[in-house]
């Protein structure tokens, strides 16, 4: 891997072992969020259009962003993968457990492990449906994926259509488990605290949300879904929380779409 994605790491104030992963210098934590962040609007705004001209049939503008923008995805898991096997040496999963924090969430004042601390998901969901009411800026039409499958000829489109029923669920597992949710809260904020302290949870969603260089009419909205996805996770120190808070919108979109499917 070339030495910008590959994070220089601060001098250790934590053993690098155990739970406790080692800490990324300002360069390293900006590395990755580049490695993520870059290959995304490449790809969306350089590639898809590239590639659109190139496809044949209807809707080949929709089809080609779609395609890029899953591939930009599965990158992002690669990325998680490969550093990982760089730092700890393995891919055994009590090691990817303790480098992503793939742990049951544990509650910082009672020690309790799992159980009822799971009901912090409640806050986090009300939060993201809460900001889901806020006002929002407008996606351009020919880039809105949302509005095209609600059209005529997405529905056109995904009718008995299996192949890309099958890269929508490519795309939306990568987009919220293997893929963002992974590499921002599994991979960089439990790597973040050496530089940012105890405000590494909020400095993780300001990158999180300017990560969204391919769709920056959501970098708004990303921005208030750092209190229900980074600080639960940084508090309770598990992924899982960030990973079905963000799914959620993942459930909604694989379900419409294979409404659409079966019609």
């Amino acid at each position: 891997m070339s030495q910008s994605y590959a994070p220089a790491v601060a001098p250790s104030r934590t053993p690098a072992t155990g739970a406790e992963p080692r800490q990324y210098s300002p360069r390293g934590i900006l590395g990755v969020w580049a490695a993520a962040a870059l290959p995304m609007a490449g790809l969306s705004w350089l590639v898809a259009p590239a590639l659109a001209g190139r496809l044949d049939g209807a809707n080949a503008w929709p089809r080609a962003l779609l395609a890029c923008l899953t591939v930009g995805l599965i990158w992002q898991g690669v990325l998680v993968l490969v550093l990982v096997r760089r730092e700890t040496g393995t891919l055994r999963w009590h090691a990817l457990a303790d480098a992503l924090w793939l742990h049951r969430p544990r509650s910082p004042r009672t020690a309790r492990v799992g159980g009822r601390v799971w009901w912090v998901l409640l806050p986090a969901v009300l939060v993201v449906g809460l900001g889901q009411l806020l006002p929002s800026v407008p996606a351009p039409a020919d880039r809105d994926l949302g509005a095209f499958m609600r059209s005529t000829n997405g529905h056109d489109f995904l009718s008995g259509n299996w192949p890309w029923f099958a890269v929508i669920v490519v795309m939306a597992v990568f987009n919220t488990v293997l893929g963002e949710e992974l590499l921002f809260r599994g991979l960089l904020l439990p790597r973040m605290r050496g530089v940012f302290g105890r405000a590494d949870w909020l400095a993780n969603g300001v990158l999180f949300a300017l990560y969204h260089l391919h769709m920056p009419w959501a970098i708004p909205k990303a921005l208030l879904d750092t209190l229900a996805l980074a600080y639960p996770t940084r508090r309770y120190r598990s992924v899982w929380l960030g990973i079905i808070v963000h799914s959620l919108q993942s459930v909604l979109i694989v379900g419409g779409s294979l409404a659409l499917v079966l019609k």
